[in-house]
């Protein structure tokens, strides 16, 4: 099995259209590495899914399409990071999670999107940068080939 010795860092901006979405996955195809389970994998792809359809469905509501989007993905030997910066007015994530409805109790079949990204990621956190964009930063870590983590979350930090 191949060991990342550097993360490796690939970027992409695609306009404000949930068609792109297609791109966005194909282009996140192409970065799959062996060493990353397929099960964390296919978590990985769901989150990045989920929270590039929240950016065009939430951030950049009533924006013009040709607003761009910007996504990152970096991969190192215990984890992945995507991050997905937008250009909307922002939330307090904290404060959205506690108000959220339990997923039991959720008939509505909306506003999971955000529960979802929590299950399927070790970490994840929606800031304010300093270009006046959001970035919605997505953390999952992985087994090494011995089979521990070699980085808690709490490192991460």
């Amino acid at each position: 099995m191949v060991k990342l010795s550097v993360p490796r860092k690939n970027n992409l901006q695609v306009k404000t259209d949930l068609n792109a979405l297609a791109e966005v996955l194909s282009w996140f195809a192409q970065l799959y590495e062996p060493q990353i389970p397929r099960a964390i994998w296919l978590r990985c792809e769901l989150a990045l899914a989920e929270g590039f359809t929240n950016a065009i469905r939430h951030a950049h509501k009533d924006k013009p399409q040709e607003l761009p989007i910007d996504l990152e993905v970096t991969i190192s030997e215990n984890k992945i990071e995507m991050r997905i910066w937008d250009q909307g007015a922002g939330f307090d994530l904290k404060q959205h999670l506690k108000n959220l409805p339990k997923p039991e109790e959720n008939q509505t079949g909306g506003r999971r999107g955000l529960q979802l990204i929590q299950k399927t990621t070790d970490d994840f956190s929606y800031t304010r940068t300093a270009d006046n964009r959001n970035c919605l930063l997505m953390i999952k870590l992985y087994c090494s080939e011995n089979g521990s983590i070699q980085r808690k979350i709490a490192d991460l930090s």
